[in-house]
């Protein structure tokens, strides 16, 4: 009696593993078309900006700063700033030599696009920044923040701020660089 329930329990088993199969493959096979990669994307979905380019002026002026340093911060230490929407520095640690925002030439163009620069090398450091000021009577407009290593200037980040709907727009910021 056993031996008949053991082989019963096998068999029940192969069945249902083979309907299952077959319905997985009916249900595969009904599936609608493929859509277009576009179609498919997120509605309002941005493709990744590209940086302004790098002028002569501000290639001698970073690599004054790195000229300038004071001593590379400590490893597990930080330098930080707090930038306004116009680009002027606030507050900032001691590494920190100046920030600017890119000008507007075309409207929207470098739009909400800044340039952070320090005394040392961050281009392989961590980096980290969100929207707001040091200011306790106003609270910023919300908005969206990146941060990366500025191209072809070592000691330098570049932050681009954008309104809540995406939209390149001057915000002001704080940045974190760990050590």
């Amino acid at each position: 009696m056993a031996t008949f329930l053991r082989r019963r329990a096998a068999a029940v088993a192969l069945g249902v593993l083979t309907l299952t199969l077959a319905g997985g493959g009916i249900a595969a096979a009904a599936q609608p078309a493929a859509k277009a990669p576009a179609a498919v994307a997120q509605p309002g979905a941005r493709q990744p900006g590209t940086q302004p380019p790098v002028t002569a002026a501000q290639a001698r002026a970073a690599k004054a700063a790195m000229r300038a340093t004071l001593a590379p911060p400590a490893p597990g230490t930080v330098a930080w700033a707090g930038v306004r929407s116009d680009g002027v520095l606030l507050q900032h640690s001691g590494n920190v030599t100046g920030s600017f925002r890119f000008p507007c030439c075309a409207p929207g163009e470098y739009r909400g696009q800044y340039q952070v620069t320090l005394d040392y090398d961050v281009h392989l450091k961590a980096f980290s920044a969100t929207i707001g000021t040091n200011d306790p009577l106003n609270v910023p407009p919300g908005g969206e923040i990146s941060v990366a290593p500025r191209t072809l200037t070592p000691n330098a980040v570049f932050v681009q701020t954008r309104n809540s709907s995406g939209t390149p727009s001057d915000r002001p910021f704080h940045l974190l660089i760990a050590n």
